[in-house]
């Protein structure tokens, strides 16, 4: 028995580097030393007798072999971590490693002030934050939760509805002084813009007044794959783009940015925190979900099957 839980515990060592990208990494997550960690592989590699990692003074690569072991791996600690929460979770304290990913506009923002409430609440609980504006595969990088912005696309996650937010056209005024204010949407396909690619269809939006729609295609001056960064070219003076409006708060307060068409509206888009469909899901994964929803919401706090942003 203690063998085989020695292998397990080598197994979620392996995890843990593979998910960190690096020995370091794992023993900052796992709250042990990088030694150990190494150690751990090293012993797990000997038993299987293959090499998991490719190892240079820079980085920490995966070999062939483990990116098999990985895959197979994976699925059934998490599956063995769900097991062992279900046991232990009438006990009321929640332990362990809570993963969370969310873009950088996020964890930057109110985000970070929401989770280290959360994090005080339940002082056993180690949060492992993971600040990206790409969209990561949950089960491959071990995520147990992230918090996605937008509109979902459709998977095999599950969602809850955290909260919502407006979108505004903005540009900055050394712009507007440049090239012209811009007074009905048909008139922003005249203009040079800064499209964010994570987005469905970044070039294509439909604005609503009284009834009235207008779906405008604007042209791209520049692409960014992170909102941050469009909001940065847009604040420079490049040209104009969609900005989400809890991001633009202090920019429009202190004039870096202008607001246009406010008599128009776009699509409100949601905040959802996005889970693997598991068939039990993790206490602190609830309790997290539950913490940061919204009581204002204006949509239902359900599980519901994915449209997800990744």
């Amino acid at each position: 028995m203690s063998r085989k839980r020695g292998e397990l515990k080598r197994l979620a060592v392996f995890v843990a580097v593979a998910e960190g990208g690096g020995f370091t990494a794992a023993a900052a997550r796992l709250g042990t030393t990088k030694a150990m960690v190494s150690a751990q592989v090293r012993q797990l590699e000997a038993e299987l007798g293959a090499t998991l990692f490719t190892r240079t003074t820079r980085r920490v690569t995966l070999t062939e072999a483990g990116q098999q072991l990985q895959s197979e791996c994976t699925p059934l600690l998490r599956e063995l971590e769900a097991a062992l929460d279900r046991v232990g979770s009438g006990g009321g304290e929640l332990r362990g490693t809570l993963r969370l990913t969310a873009a950088h506009d996020f964890l930057s923002g109110t985000l970070a002030a929401r989770l280290a409430r959360f994090a005080a609440l339940h002082p056993a609980l180690h949060l492992d934050l993971v600040a990206t504006d790409q969209v990561l595969d949950l089960v491959g990088e071990g995520i147990d939760v992230a918090i996605r912005g937008g509109w979902l696309r459709d998977s095999t996650l599950r969602a809850v509805r955290l909260d919502e937010f407006e979108q505004y056209v903005c540009a900055a005024p050394s712009y507007l002084a440049a090239h012209g204010i811009p007074r009905q949407p048909q008139e922003l396909a005249e203009h040079r813009w800064v499209a964010l690619t994570l987005l469905r269809a970044p070039l294509t939006w439909n604005f609503s007044r009284k009834g009235t729609r207008r779906i405008v295609r604007m042209q791209p001056v520049a692409r960014a794959n992170a909102p941050g960064t469009v909001q940065a070219l847009v604040r420079e003076g490049l040209g104009l783009s969609i900005l989400a409006s809890f991001a633009v708060e202090q920019d429009l307060a202190q004039g870096r940015l202008v607001r246009l068409l406010g008599d128009w509206t776009l699509p409100r888009a949601g905040i959802h925190a996005v889970y693997p469909a598991t068939r039990h899901v993790p206490a602190k994964v609830r309790a997290l979900v539950d913490f940061l929803r919204t009581p204002g919401s204006t949509a239902p706090a359900k599980d519901k099957g994915l449209r997800s942003s990744g």
